[in-house]
C-alpha cells in the first residue's frame, strides 16, 4: 500500500504549506481562522501521501547541486509523523488567539520537514538553522524572566553546535568537493566529528543536553508540546541518515537512557521531568542508530514515531493542568483526580505507552532497540536498556500520575472548576488514541519503516518479561513512596559550570579588555597614532596648496592668457559693429535671391 501511493513522480514541498500558511494566518479572521488553522497542517500530511521517491527540485550553486526534496523511505517516516503531529499540536492550541505562537510552531515544523527531506548539507544547514530561530520564539513568547533567560541560553548552545556543523560541512567539501547528505565516506575525520558533535547537541546526548530541560521547561504551553517533537527526532533523523553504524554512538546512547531516568526521578518541576526523560527515549534512538543494523534502525525509527506520539500526549496533559491551576511542581500539585479526570486518563495513557507496557505503542518499538542490540550481541547495552526502560516507568508511569492527580485528598489551592478547553482535550484524545492503536496493530507502523520487519513484540516470553519488570517496578515505587516524594530543591546539572563560569567570564570581559584599552591602546594612541595622523595631515595640507592647487590655478591661468590672445585677434571691434554688419549681410543675401527669382 505504501509503495503504490509513493510510486509517481509527484512532488511538493510539505514546508510551503507551513510557511506560506504563517505569512497568511494574521489576515484571517473569525471562524475560517479556526478552519485554516487545521486545514494547513492536514492539507500537508495529505500530500505527503503522495510524494513520489526519487530526488527533487535540484538545482546547481556554485557547482555545488542542491537536493531540497529526497524522498525514500527512512525520510518518509518522519516526514509522517511530523506532520501528523503538526496536526494535533495546531488543535491543542486553537483555542489561543494571538497568532505569534501558531505562526512560530508553523516555521518550526516547516523547518523540521526542510531538514527531513534535504538531499545535501548546504541545504540541510539552512533548515537546521531555521529549528533554533523559530523554536527559540516559542520559548520567549511565554513572557518570563526565566523564558528570556532560558531562551538566550538555547541560542548560544545551538549557535555553538550550528558553527561546528558549518564547519564540518566546509571541512567535508574541502576534503571531498562533494557536500550530499548521505553516510558519512571514509577519509573525513574531521569532518565527520564536527558534523556528529552538530547533530549530537541538537539530540541532547551528555554533556550537550542542559538546554532541553531548560528550554522545554520554560517555553509555553503549547511551545514545549512541539518542541518536545521536532528538534530531537531531526537530530535522529540525520544521525541515522549520516552515521548508522557508528560504534560511539552505543555507549553515548545508553548513557543517555541512564542519565535522563535519574534526573527525572529526582526532579520536582513536572515539564523539566518529561524533558529529562526525552533525553533518556532519545537514547534509545541514538544506541539503535550505533548499532546500525537493520533492526535496529527499524528499532530507532519506530521508537521516534511512538516517542513523539506519547511524549506530546504527556507534554499536553501536564500542560492541561498549568493551564487550568498555574502550577507546575510537583510539590504544590496533587487531588485533582475529581476535578480533571479526563486529563489524568489521558497522561496515564502516555504514562503507560512510554513505559513500555503490553498494548501501548512504546512496546512495540523500544522492544526492537533493545532486540537489535540483543542479535548484534550486545549484550551489556541490551541490559542496561531494559534497566532505564524500568526506571522509566518510575518516574513518568507512576510519578506524574500519582503526584498531581491523587497524593493528597485536595490540591493545596483553590481546584479548577472544569478541565481544559475542548480543543485540548481532542489533541489529548488523538494521541491517545494513537498510542493505544499502534501497541494493539503494530503492523501500521512496522510496515513504513525503512528496512523489512522480520519481529514480532507480543511473544509470551517478552510479554511476561515486560510485566513483571514494570509490576516489581510499581512495587518498588509504593515501598519507597516516602523517599520518592517531591522536594521543591533546584537540580544541579552541567549547565551549572556555563551559568556560573559566565559570571568570571563576564568580569573577565568588563575588566581585563578595559584595563588593557586604558593602559595600552590610549598610550599607543596618544604616543603612536596622534603624531603620525598629525605627520600625515602634514603632509597631505603641502600637498594640496602646493601640487594639486599649483596644477589646477597654473592651467587655469594659462587658459585664461590664451584666451584673451584669441579675443583681440577674432574679437576687434565693437559688438554693434558686428551686429550691423551681420544685418547688412542678410538683407544683400535677400535682395540678390529675389532679384534672381524675378529674372
Amino acid at each position: 500500500m505504501i509503495e503504490s501511493l509513493h510510486a509517481g513522480n509527484f512532488f511538493f514541498h510539505p514546508a510551503l504549506f507551513f510557511f506560506l500558511g504563517a505569512c497568511i494566518l494574521p489576515f484571517v479572521k473569525g471562524w475560517l481562522r479556526n478552519v485554516f488553522i487545521i486545514a494547513v497542517p492536514l492539507a500537508s500530511l495529505l500530500l505527503v501521501l503522495f510524494l513520489g521517491y526519487g530526488e527533487h527540485w535540484q538545482v546547481q550553486i556554485g557547482g555545488m547541486e542542491i537536493t531540497l526534496g529526497r524522498v525514500d523511505r527512512l525520510s518518509l517516516v518522519f516526514t509522517y509523523i511530523f506532520c501528523l503531529m503538526s496536526i494535533i499540536g495546531s488543535l491543542y492550541g486553537l483555542h489561543i488567539k494571538e497568532n505569534w505562537q501558531t505562526m512560530a510552531a508553523w516555521g518550526y515544523v516547516g523547518s523540521a520537514l526542510g531538514c527531513t527531506l534535504a538531499g545535501d548539507y548546504l541545504s540541510l544547514f539552512f533548515f537546521w538553522e531555521g529549528l533554533m530561530v523559530t523554536s527559540v520564539c516559542l520559548v520567549w513568547l511565554r513572557g518570563t524572566e526565566e523564558s528570556l533567560r532560558a531562551g538566550f541560553r538555547y541560542i548560544l548552545v545551538h549557535t555553538f553546535g550550528g558553527l561546528c556543523l558549518l564547519a564540518g560541512i566546509f571541512v567535508l567539501y574541502f576534503q571531498t568537493g562533494d557536500i550530499t547528505f548521505g553516510p558519512m565516506p571514509d577519509g573525513v575525520a574531521l569532518a565527520a566529528w564536527l558534523i556528529m558533535i552538530g547533530f549530537l547537541l541538537n539530540a541532547a546526548v551528555p554533556p550537550l543536553h542542559a538546554w532541553l530541560p531548560d528550554a522545554y521547561g520554560s517555553a509555553t504551553v503549547v511551545g514545549s508540546v512541539f518542541m518536545c517533537a521536532y528538534t530531537t527526532k531531526a537530530a535522529v533523523y540525520t544521525l541515522a541518515r549520516a552515521f548508522a553504524g557508528f560504534e560511539i554512538l552505543i555507549p553515548l546512547g545508553v548513557i543517555m537512557a541512564l542519565y535522563g531516568v535519574v534526573y527525572a526521578v529526582l526532579e520536582n518541576d513536572t515539564r523539566r521531568l518529561l524533558s529529562y526523560h526525552i533525553i533518556s527515549q532519545v537514547g534509545y534512538m541514538v544506541a539503535g542508530v550505533g548499532i546500525g543494523t537493520e533492526m535496529a534502525i527499524n528499532g530507532a525509527t519506530a521508537h521516534a514515531f511512538a516517542h513523539i506520539l506519547y511524549k506530546s500526549l504527556l507534554f499536553m496533559g501536564v500542560g492541561s493542568v498549568i493551564a487550568a491551576t498555574g502550577r507546575s511542581k510537583f510539590s504544590e500539585l496533587g487531588g485533582l483526580w475529581k476535578y480533571m479526570p479526563w486529563t489524568f486518563v489521558f497522561t496515564l495513557i502516555g504514562g503507560l505507552s512510554i513505559s513500555a507496557f503490553p498494548f501501548f505503542s512504546g512496546f512495540i518499538s523500544k522492544s526492537m532497540v533493545i532486540a537489535g542490540a540483543w542479535e548484534d550481541h550486545r549484550t551489556w547495552a541490551a541490559l542496561l536498556l531494559t534497566l532505564a526502560s524500568a526506571g522509566t516507568f518510575l518516574h513518568t508511569g507512576l510519578k506524574v500520575p500519582y503526584f498531581i492527580w491523587f497524593n493528597r485528598e485536595e490540591p493545596p489551592f483553590e481546584p479548577p472548576k472544569k478541565e481544559a478547553p475542548w480543543n485540548m482535550m481532542a489533541a489529548m484524545g488523538i494521541g491517545a488514541y494513537f498510542c493505544i492503536m499502534l501497541g494493539c496493530n503494530p503492523q501500521f507502523l512496522y510496515s513504513m519503516l525503512p528496512y523489512p520487519v522480520n519481529y514480532q513484540p507480543y511473544t509470551a516470553t517478552h510479554v511476561m518479561a515486560s510485566y513483571q519488570v514494570l509490576l516489581f517496578t510499581m512495587l518498588g515505587f509504593f515501598l519507597l513512596l516516602k523517599q520518592l516524594k517531591p522536594k521543591p530543591l533546584i537540580g544541579l546539572d552541567v549547565d551549572w559550570f556555563y551559568r556560573k563560569g559566565s559570571i568570571p567570564f563576564m568580569a573577565f570581559c568588563r575588566n581585563v579588555p578595559a584595563a588593557i584599552d586604558t593602559v595600552v591602546i590610549s598610550r599607543l594612541h596618544a604616543t603612536v597614532a596622534l603624531p603620525l595622523l598629525r605627520l600625515c595631515s602634514r603632509i597631505s595640507s603641502w600637498n594640496d596648496n602646493r601640487v594639486v592647487d599649483g596644477l589646477i590655478d597654473g592651467a587655469a591661468n594659462g587658459v585664461l592668457r590664451f584666451s584673451r590672445s584669441m579675443r583681440l585677434i577674432a574679437q576687434p571691434g565693437s559688438l554693434s559693429k558686428y551686429l550691423a554688419g551681420m544685418l547688412t549681410f542678410l538683407a544683400g543675401t535677400v535682395m540678390a535671391a529675389v532679384a534672381l527669382a524675378l529674372y
